[in-house]
């Protein structure tokens, strides 16, 4: 059984941290949030309310992002950076700002999780000796089938 304050500090470090894995956690001080109108859904409440959350992390100068990691967020999110290295990801679909601000974290996490997943390097193959041989083999037959549709003019 935990331990009361164990589960309290556990709370606390979720607020302040990030889990993207064990080993990759992000501290929330890192990010920087703007908050604007949105054209979700909301009805009359969508004029009101700022509840469209844009998240801005530099993650090119992370520390908490490891090198390796930051060459293939740059390889393969490239266009979600901008100018300053900065990773921007936006959330209107809920009514709610809060909700807003726990999809662009998912997001992220989903992000990072898809590149810290490193890709296998493909080695390219040649047709065995025995495969090439059949694929010919079933050409030329082929060939004889439709030569023997073949009317003859003479």
């Amino acid at each position: 059984m935990d331990h009361p304050l164990s589960r309290e500090q556990d709370e606390q470090e979720a607020g302040a941290v990030l889990r993207v894995t064990n080993r990759l956690l992000i501290p929330r001080s890192e990010f920087r949030w703007t908050y604007s109108r949105s054209s979700g859904p909301g009805g009359q409440n969508v004029n009101k309310v700022n509840s469209k959350a844009t998240m801005h992390w530099p993650a090119m100068i992370s520390k908490s992002l490891p090198v390796e990691l930051r060459m293939r967020l740059r390889h393969e999110f490239g266009n979600r950076l901008n100018n300053e290295g900065e990773l921007v990801i936006a959330s209107d679909e809920h009514r709610d700002q809060k909700q807003n601000i726990l999809a662009c974290e998912q997001r992220l996490v989903q992000i990072l999780r898809t590149i810290s997943i490193p890709q296998k390097v493909r080695r390219p193959t040649k047709p065995s000796k025995a495969s090439n041989a059949r694929r010919l083999q079933e050409k030329k037959h082929r060939a004889n089938i439709r030569n023997s549709r073949r009317i003859d003019p003479q």
